[in-house]
C-alpha cells in the first residue's frame, strides 16, 4: 500500500496522475492555514473537568471556546459559530458539566441537568463517548434515541445528569410524557443545541416550535435552562439562533482554532462517448467519476469521505470504488463502505467505529456524516455534487485536514444548470459569503400541530400565546372551529383519544417509515421514509444496500412493508412522475411589462406512473413499465411568471414552439434557484404549461416542496431578477447546441425531457426580463400593492375563518384529518393570501405525458433542514 503523502497538495497530485485528469480541473482555491489562539481557563470551571480535559491533550482552551462558556456560565443565551473542527463541543462542555458538578451533592444527587439535542444519531453517540471519558463528579451521561431499550429508558428518566437525544424524541416522547420527567426537568440547567445551522426551512421551523413547547414545559416545573447553541459559520447567527430558540442570543464568531492549508479544487467530469436523451452530450456521471477519484486516493493510502446527494447514489459510489480496488490489490475493497440513513442500528455503530479506528479507508456518505461526528486523521472530502449551501460545502470540506492537517476537498460538478455554472465560476463559490439560515416557525402548516401537542402535554393559557408567535390565536381559532382543540374558560384543550404529537411529521417524511424485508426468513434489511418509497422501492424497483442488489417484489403502502430478493439485475431503475398544478390564491402581483411575476399558494399532484429500465454500464433505457401508486396531495407557496400572446409572438415562438421553450426555462431556472435562496434544486419543483387555466397564459412555476412553503419560492420571488438573468445566462452560455444536462435537461424531469427548446427558452427569458426592467425591481411590490396585499389579506381572514366555522357545522368533530387540515389551509391562505378564486389546472390523462405543458417532477424527497439520517 502506498503511504499517504504528507505534502501540501499532494493528494491533488495524486487524483490528477491518471491521463485526461488535469483537463476536468476547472480551477484549485488555495485556502491558507490559519495559527491558533489560545486562552486561560476560565476560574470557575470544575477541575476535574479540567484535568480530564487536560488528560486527553486539551492543554489550553482556544479563545472562542472560552468566550461562548463565560457567557452560558453567565446565564446568557449564546450560539458558537466557528468552522468545522473548531472544538464548539468545549464551549458548552465547561458550564454544563461545571453545573451538574456543583449540583452533584443535592439530595436527589441531580441538582443540575443538561439536556443536549442532535439531529443524528451518529453525533450523539460521538458525544457520549466523550462525556464517559470524563470522571467528573456527579455526570451520568446516557442517549435517549429510538435505539434505547425500554429497560435503559426507565434508568436515563431516573439517574441521568447528561441526556442526550434528538429534536425527533423530544417531540414524540420526552415532551407528551413530561411527568415521567419531572425530576430531571426541574433540575434542567442547560439545553444544548448542536450544530443549528442544519435546522432550516421546514425541519427547522418545526424544531423551533419543539423549543418553545420544551421551554413552556420547563416553567411548568420552575426551571429557565440557558441554552447554549453550536452552528457551523453562517450569516447572522445570532438572528437565526434568536428565531430557532425565539430567546435572545448572543453570537460568538471569532474563531481562534488552527486550521491546516486545503487546496480546494472544482472539477467536471469529461463528456461520455454515449449520448443522452435524443442524442445529447451528456458527460460522464458524478457518481463515477466520484468513484473514480475515492478508488485512487485510498490506493494511495489518503482516507476520504466521498459525500453524494442520495441514498442510492452513496451505495453506487462505494460498490464501484470496491470493484475498481479488487483488480488493483484484494485487501482495500473492505476498507470501502457506504453510509447512510436506511441501515439497522448495529450497522450503523459499527461503520461508525470503525471510520474512527482508522480501519476504513473510504467511505462514500450522504449528509449523515456532514455533522459533527469526530473523525481524525482524514486528508480529503470529495463532494460528488453542490451540497446545497455554501454552509454544507465549508462543513462537508472541513471534515479533512483536522487537527491542523493540510487537506483536499474536490467539488465535482453534476449535470445540471448550477454545479456546471459553479464549476465555471469559481468567485461564485469562494467570494460570497455564506447563507443565512431561512426558517419560519409561524408557517401555520407547521405551527398547528406543535399547538395541538402543546395544549396535550398542558392546557394552553392565553399567557402563553406569546411564546408561540403572533400567528398563533388565528391558527388557534382554526384548530377549534375544525374539531381539533375545544375552547373552555380555562384555555384550549386537546380532547382526542389519539397522540397529538403525531400530527407534527418533524422531517416531512410523510408518516410511518416502509420496512424492507426478505421474505420467507422474514429479515429487515433496513428502512426507506414514506415520501421516497414510491420511487425507491415501488414494484420491480432495483434496491442497493452495501453493495448488494436487491429486487422489490412487492409494496403494501398500508402495512408500510416492502418485500426484496437478492438479484444481480443488468439494469437500474428510475421512476417517472406526473405532476398537476392549480392556484389557490395569489399574495403578491408584480408586472413585468405585459408580464406578470406572482407569488402565492398552489396545490401540487404528483404520481409515480411507470419506471424506466437502464442498463448499468451504459444507461440505455431498455424499456418503461407501468405502475398504479395512488397520487399524493402538496399544498404548498410558489413563484410564477406569465406571458400573453403578444410576447411570445416578439420571442418568435409559434404555438408549437412554447411548450418546449417553457419547459427548458423551468428546468434551468430551478436549477438556479439556490443562487438567491437557501435550498438546492430537491427542495423545489416546477411546473410549465404554454396555456394555464388558471391564468390564461403561458405560465411557469416553480413551487417549495414542503407543505404551508418553506419560503425558497419567496426567496425567489423577492429576487427574481437577479435569478432569471442568471438562469438565462447560463443557458446562453453553455456550449451545446440543442440543450443538455448542464443547461436544460433535468435529471428528475417527469417527462422524460421532452420537449425542450433551448433557444427558445433564452429568447422567452429575453423579452420576460426585457419587461422587467420596466416593472418592479428585486424587492418585490411596491408601496401600492402591498397596501393591495394587506387589504385582500383581511378580507381573506374573515373568509377563512367563516370557511373554517362551516367546516365544524358540517363535519363531525371525530372526522379525520382531511376536514381539519382544510380548516388549517384555509386559515393559511386567509392570513397570507390575496383573494384568488381557486380553478382547476389542467389534469394528466396518460401516464407519462405532460399535463397542458411540461413538467418536472422535481420535488424533494430530503426535504430542506433534515439530515439524510433518520434521528429517531
Amino acid at each position: 500500500m502506498v503511504a499517504a503523502d504528507p505534502r501540501p497538495g499532494a493528494a491533488l497530485e495524486q487524483v490528477l496522475a491518471a491521463p485526461g485528469r488535469a483537463e476536468r480541473l476547472t480551477h484549485v482555491e488555495h485556502v491558507p492555514p490559519r495559527p491558533a489562539r489560545h486562552a486561560p481557563w476560565p476560574a470557575w470551571a470544575e477541575p476535574a473537568l479540567v484535568e480530564g480535559l487536560r488528560s486527553r491533550g486539551v492543554e489550553r482552551p482556544w479563545s472562542h471556546q472560552v468566550a461562548a462558556a463565560d457567557l452560558a456560565r453567565a446565564g446568557r443565551h449564546v450560539v458558537l459559530a466557528t468552522g468545522t473542527a473548531s472544538g464548539k463541543s468545549l464551549g458548552y462542555l465547561l458550564p454544563a458539566a461545571t453545573a451538574v458538578a456543583e449540583g452533584a451533592g443535592a439530595p436527589s444527587g441531580r441538582g443540575a441537568t443538561v439536556l443536549y439535542l442532535s439531529p443524528t444519531k451518529a453525533l450523539a453517540q460521538d458525544q457520549l463517548r466523550v462525556l464517559r471519558g470524563l470522571d467528573v463528579p456527579g455526570l451520568r451521561p446516557a442517549a435517549y434515541d429510538g435505539d434505547t431499550p425500554p429497560d435503559e429508558r426507565e434508568w436515563v428518566r431516573a439517574h441521568a445528569t447528561w441526556v442526550l437525544t434528538n429534536p425527533d424524541m423530544l417531540h414524540r416522547s420526552v415532551l407528551p410524557g413530561h411527568a415521567r420527567w419531572s425530576s430531571f426537568l426541574r433540575a434542567l440547567r442547560y439545553v444544548v443545541v448542536d450544530e443549528v445551522h442544519g435546522y432550516r426551512g421546514v425541519f427547522g421551523s418545526h424544531v423551533a416550535q419543539v423549543l418553545r413547547r420544551l421551554r413552556r414545559v420547563c416553567a411548568r416545573y420552575g426551571a429557565d435552562p440557558v441554552v447554549v447553541l453550536a452552528s457551523a459559520t453562517v450569516a447572522d447567527p445570532a438572528a437565526s439562533a434568536g428565531r430557532l430558540t425565539g430567546l435572545p442570543v448572543e453570537a460568538v464568531t471569532d474563531d481562534g482554532s488552527p486550521r491546516g492549508g486545503t487546496a480546494f479544487a472544482l472539477w467536471e467530469p469529461p463528456l461520455a462517448p454515449h449520448g443522452g436523451e435524443g442524442g445529447a452530450p451528456v458527460r460522464r456521471t458524478t457518481t463515477a467519476e466520484a468513484a473514480d477519484l475515492l478508488a485512487d486516493l485510498v490506493v494511495a493510502g489518503t482516507r476520504t469521505l466521498a459525500f453524494v446527494r442520495s441514498r442510492r447514489g452513496a451505495e453506487a459510489v462505494a460498490m464501484t470504488a470496491r470493484r475498481l480496488l479488487e483488480d488493483v490489490d484484494p485487501s482495500l475493497p473492505g476498507r470501502v463502505a457506504a453510509y447512510r440513513g436506511g441501515y439497522l442500528p448495529e450497522e450503523r455503530r459499527a461503520l461508525e467505529a470503525a471510520l474512527q479506528r482508522g480501519d476504513l479507508l473510504g467511505v462514500a456518505t450522504t449528509n449523515a456524516l456532514e455533522l459533527g461526528l469526530d473523525v481524525s486523521g482524514l486528508d480529503a472530502v470529495l463532494l460528488a455534487g453542490w451540497p446545497g449551501t455554501r454552509a454544507s460545502l465549508w462543513q462537508q470540506a472541513g471534515r479533512a485536514g483536522r487537527a491542523g492537517q493540510q487537506a483536499l476537498a474536490v467539488l465535482i460538478g453534476r449535470e445540471d444548470p448550477l454545479d456546471t455554472y459553479l464549476v465555471h465560476h469559481p468567485e461564485a463559490v469562494f467570494g460570497r459569503p455564506v447563507e443565512a439560515t431561512v426558517l419560519d416557525p409561524d408557517n401555520p402548516y407547521v405551527l398547528a400541530p406543535h399547538l395541538c401537542a402543546a395544549a396535550a402535554e398542558l392546557p394552553l393559557r392565553e399567557e402563553d400565546l406569546p411564546l408561540f408567535g403572533p400567528a398563533a390565536p388565528a391558527v388557534l381559532d382554526a384548530l377549534v372551529a375544525g374539531g381539533r382543540l375545544r375552547r373552555r374558560p380555562g384555555g384550549w384543550y386537546w380532547t382526542r383519544r389519539e397522540r397529538a404529537c403525531d400530527l407534527a411529521d418533524l422531517r416531512g417524511t410523510g408518516g410511518p417509515p416502509v420496512r424492507l424485508c426478505e421474505p420467507g426468513t422474514g429479515r429487515m434489511l433496513g428502512t426507506v421514509d414514506a415520501g421516497a418509497s414510491h420511487s425507491t422501492v415501488h414494484e420491480g424497483a432495483v434496491y442497493v444496500h452495501q453493495g448488494e442488489t436487491w429486487l422489490v417484489r412487492s409494496l403494501d403502502l398500508e402495512d408500510h412493508v416492502a418485500l426484496l430478493e437478492r438479484a444481480e439485475p443488468d439494469h437500474t431503475t428510475t421512476a417517472r412522475e406526473v405532476t398537476d398544478i392549480r392556484v389557490l390564491g395569489t399574495s403578491a402581483t408584480v408586472p413585468w411589462g405585459r408580464a406578470r411575476l406572482s407569488f402565492g399558494s398552489v396545490e401540487v399532484t404528483h404520481q409515480v406512473v411507470a419506471y424506466l429500465r437502464r442498463r448499468v454500464l451504459t444507461g440505455e433505457v431498455l424499456g418503461e413499465v407501468p405502475l398504479d401508486l395512488p397520487p399524493r396531495h402538496l399544498r404548498t407557496r410558489a413563484v410564477w411568471w406569465t406571458v400573453d400572446e403578444d410576447q411570445l409572438a416578439e420571442a418568435g415562438l409559434a404555438p408549437g414552439d412554447v411548450a418546449g421553450a417553457a419547459h427548458a426555462a423551468e428546468h434551468a431556472s430551478i436549477g438556479l434557484l439556490p443562487l438567491v435562496a437557501t435550498c438546492d434544486r430537491w427542495d423545489v419543483g416546477g411546473v410549465s404549461t404554454p396555456l394555464h387555466e388558471d391564468t390564461g397564459r403561458a405560465t411557469v412555476f416553480v413551487y417549495d416542496g414542503h407543505p404551508g412553503g418553506a419560503g425558497f419560492a419567496e426567496r425567489g420571488f423577492a429576487a427574481a431578477q437577479e435569478w432569471l438573468r442568471a438562469t438565462r445566462d447560463v443557458i446562453r452560455s453553455c456550449g451545446c447546441e440543442a440543450g443538455c444536462p448542464s443547461c436544460v435537461q433535468s435529471p428528475k424531469c417527469g417527462n422524460g425531457n421532452e420537449p425542450l427548446d433551448k433557444a427558445g427558452a433564452v429568447r422567452l427569458l429575453d423579452v420576460l426580463l426585457a419587461g422587467a426592467a420596466h416593472g418592479a425591481g428585486d424587492q418585490g411590490a411596491d408601496e401600492p400593492g402591498r397596501a393591495a396585499q394587506e387589504r385582500v389579506a383581511q378580507e381573506r381572514v374573515a373568509a377563512g375563518r367563516a370557511a373554517a366555522e362551516r367546516a365544524a357545522a358540517e363535519r363531525p368533530a371525530a372526522e379525520r384529518a382531511a376536514a381539519e387540515q382544510e380548516a388549517v389551509a384555509a386559515q393559511h391562505r386567509a392570513e397570507r393570501d390575496a383573494g384568488h378564486r381557486p380553478a382547476r389546472a389542467r389534469a394528466t390523462t396518460e401516464p407519462g405525458s405532460r399535463p397542458a405543458g411540461a413538467t418536472e417532477a422535481d420535488t424533494s424527497t430530503e426535504p430542506s433542514g433534515r439530515t439524510e439520517q433518520r434521528a429517531s
